[in-house]
């Protein structure tokens, strides 16, 4: 199984940034964690801090033909039809994942253009969320492929 662990902008500076709400964990350090507890998928993770990037990256994982997109699209979450449009395009299914409680947060990330189009969506629970994604995307092709 193949699964794209995307990530947007800011992502780059988890472990310093706002270590209150995102603690001090860092990319690399998900990264490591993601794959020793799924050690029989193969991950690719990527993170932008350019939306047309991520496009890019999206439209690359629909022609590698991967299995599942585990996404953060950060603060584009609320700005970006682009990515939204991507998403929609594409036949892998993602998940829209966020470390923090977004609807706990300011009004403004409350609307998710993502979300509509995305198999699903976590919010939350830290770096725990991505581990959410990845089983649901890993049970949900072991069900399909029965």
């Amino acid at each position: 199984m193949n699964i794209l662990v995307l990530n947007g902008p800011n992502l780059n500076l988890l472990g310093t940034r706002e270590p209150e709400i995102y603690g001090r964990a860092t990319l690399d350090d998900l990264a490591r964690d993601v794959q020793a507890a799924f050690p029989d998928v193969t991950f690719a993770f990527f993170q932008s801090n350019h939306e047309g990037e991520l496009v890019e990256r999206l439209h690359q994982a629909h022609r590698d033909e991967v299995d599942g997109i585990v996404f953060n699209p950060a603060a584009y979450t609320h700005t970006s039809v682009a990515l939204r449009d991507a998403v929609s395009a594409i036949t892998p299914p993602v998940i829209e994942v966020h470390m923090s409680n977004v609807y706990a947060r300011e009004a403004m990330r409350h609307v998710s253009y993502i979300a509509p189009v995305a198999a699903g969506k976590i919010v939350g629970f830290g770096m725990r969320g991505y581990h959410l994604a990845v089983r649901y995307l890993v049970d949900a092709a072991q069900e399909a492929a029965q």
